[in-house]
């Protein structure tokens, strides 16, 4: 499994690994490195070469760094430098970025493909509102997960979740990911008699995948419905 090193200035990587394992469950071989006030180029230095050494292989590393040009960028940097065929080094470290991380290492076992596929999660991370101040992207070709078949009076169902959290960080990022959904459907009574957590809800949607809430007996028709198309009348 590819090692993850997270190194920043001040407290934030151990901040951030908190956060990405609330969500994404504990790790193992990742290490958050901090840069004190009152510490060095070499003492970051150090706190990397310990961690890595904990690794149970130290062949595939990957660093997570917060500033391009930082002094844990340098020092990750020149450690790079000595194994630059398989380490790599991303900056700009974000939660969505680190979550991506972790889930890429369940498929992926090189540092160099894991840095390339967080990029994109990252920078979908970066949201703003008004949505008007978003900059527009022009996307040049479909996903292919978002090309289905509509309208034929069927819904495929790719995960089915039971959990009071509803839509969270983990269902957003992790398994949408994994999954490929075009649409998130929420259900529950109380959230769907309520207009302000509905919002919410429909706008915590991951980019390119569309959010809805609808209350049980809603659910239940339509599950009902797919049932008897799809059996009394197969296809």
């Amino acid at each position: 499994m590819v090692g993850i090193i997270l190194a920043t200035h001040g407290e934030f990587a151990e901040g951030i690994l908190q956060s990405g394992t609330m969500i994404f469950g504990e790790q193992e071989n990742v290490k958050a490195i901090t840069l004190m006030p009152s510490e060095g180029p070499e003492d970051i230095k150090a706190k990397m070469e310990a961690a890595i050494a904990t690794f149970d292989s130290q062949d595939e590393v990957l660093f997570l760094v917060d500033l391009w040009g930082g002094t844990p960028f340098n020092q990750a940097n020149g450690l790079y430098e000595l194994n630059k065929d398989k380490w790599a080094i991303v900056a700009g470290l974000n939660l969505p970025m680190l979550i991506e991380a972790f889930s890429s290492r369940f498929t992926m076992e090189s540092a160099h493909e894991i840095a390339a596929n967080i990029l994109a999660p990252a920078q979908e991370g970066i949201r703003v509102k008004p949505e008007e101040l978003q900059p527009q992207v022009t996307a040049t070709e479909q996903p292919q997960a978002e090309i289905a078949a509509v309208g034929d009076g069927k819904i495929e169902f790719v995960l089915a979740r039971v959990d009071s959290r509803l839509l969270h960080g983990q269902v957003a990022t992790a398994w949408t990911k994994a999954t490929h959904p075009t649409r998130i459907i929420v259900v529950s009574d109380a959230v769907a008699k309520d207009d302000l957590r509905k919002k919410l809800i429909e706008q915590a949607a991951p980019p390119g995948v569309k959010a809805n809430v609808i209350p049980v007996q809603k659910m239940i028709e339509i599950s009902v419905i797919y049932f008897i198309v799809t059996t009394v009348f197969p296809r």
